[in-house]
């Protein structure tokens, strides 16, 4: 990590001589000379006086002597920090979490096969939901996250990443508090004439699609586009619009605002578990154990 002229430095000021330095270092005495000039050249400085008496550092070699101490110290430190780093790296899976995308479901599955995992923590790695920035978290797989957790059909996410499904959640509609259809516990597709329906626009998730079909059935529904992935401006673009959104069972919690109500249809949504797409051996055998376990 530093220039290795400098351990020779060093090692010769400590001796006092050439010829010991270089009994210490298992090299030449004429080597040692030769790396000293090199050094010397390098940084424009006399750092060393060669008397009878034995080897002086000047002025300028006593700085350079005390600053090397420390870089070596401080090399080894970092050393020492890096094989850490390494060590939890290595027994460590990293679980991405966010409001729209929580890795709860993650840590159920982990509790029922961490026996199979004897050393290995989580360590919890909190991100965004933001439209424009989704598809470079969902990138990250692989470096700053091993797993995410989340409903995805979308094809975009998954030119990014591999899927495994746990289960599915079912489309439902949010609406607003103070809403006229809040106080209902069901509704139908004509409960929502004269609305103005939320939901992302047509090309990239086919289940959305569907509903997409259905609706455009009924032309006393209008359908206004969100961006192509939710985060919570889009919730709050609908409670301060009141008007109707497509959602997600598991996302009745992430507005304190909005009433989450189920609609007489049927359109689940594939949910699991987003990894890289070259997994490493324990991300594999961890995939392979959770397939045996949801069978």
């Amino acid at each position: 990590m530093y220039n290795s002229q400098l351990t020779v430095f060093v090692c010769v000021a400590d001796c006092g001589s050439f010829t010991k330095a270089a009994e210490k270092l298992f090299i030449s005495s004429t080597s040692v000379m030769k790396q000293i000039n090199s050094l010397e050249n390098h940084l424009g400085l006399k750092l060393m006086e060669r008397t009878n008496q034995g080897i002086h550092l000047t002025e300028a070699g006593k700085v350079i002597y005390k600053h090397a101490k420390y870089l070596f110290d401080y090399s080894q430190k970092a050393i020492e920090e890096a094989r850490q780093k390494m060590e939890i790296y290595e027994t460590t899976f990293c679980v991405g979490t966010s409001i729209l995308n929580p890795c709860k479901p993650f840590m159920d599955l982990w509790y029922q096969v961490n026996k199979n995992f004897p050393g290995y923590k989580l360590h919890i790695v909190p991100f965004e939901d933001d439209h424009e920035s989704i598809l470079s978290e969902i990138a990250a797989l692989g470096e700053k996250f091993d797993f995410l957790v989340g409903a995805c059909d979308s094809e975009q996410w998954l030119n990014h990443c591999n899927f495994q499904q746990l289960g599915t959640y079912q489309h439902c509609v949010a609406v607003s508090r103070e809403h006229p259809l809040a106080q209902k516990e069901r509704l139908t597709i004509k409960d929502l004439y004269g609305e103005t329906l939320m939901m992302v626009k047509r090309g990239d998730s086919k289940h959305v699609d569907r509903i997409r079909d259905e609706i455009e059935q009924h032309p006393e529904i209008k359908i206004e586009d969100t961006p192509q992935f939710y985060d919570m401006e889009v919730f709050n673009h609908c409670v301060q619009t009141r008007h109707v959104m497509i959602t997600l069972e598991c996302w009745k919690d992430v507005h304190p605002s909005l009433v989450t109500i189920p609609v007489e249809w049927d359109y689940p949504i594939p949910y699991g578990l987003l990894y890289c797409k070259t997994p490493t051996d324990d991300i594999i055998k961890f995939l392979k154990i959770i397939e045996r376990q949801i069978q």
